[in-house]
C-alpha cells in the first residue's frame, strides 16, 4: 500500500448508479418456509405475494395497537 495517493485528476461519482427499486432478500426458517409454501400452494398464489399479506396484516395490527 503506498504512503499517499493522488485523487487530483478523480473524478466523484464515476461509477454511481442511483438504484431506483432496492430488493431486500428475507430469508425464512425453513419451518416458516414449509409452512407458508404450503398455504400458498393451495391457495394456488406466489408465497412472496402471501408473505407480504401476512406482513402487511402485521403491520396494519402493530398500528393499530400503537406500536
Amino acid at each position: 500500500m503506498k504512503k499517499e495517493y493522488d485523487f487530483s485528476k478523480a473524478e466523484q461519482g464515476k461509477f454511481y448508479c442511483k438504484s431506483e427499486n432496492l430488493k431486500i432478500p428475507v430469508y425464512l426458517d425453513s419451518s416458516l418456509e414449509s409452512f407458508y409454501a404450503e398455504r400458498a400452494r393451495k391457495r394456488k398464489i406466489d408465497m412472496g405475494t402471501l408473505i407480504n399479506s401476512v406482513l402487511r396484516k402485521e403491520m396494519d395490527l402493530a398500528r393499530e395497537l400503537g406500536m
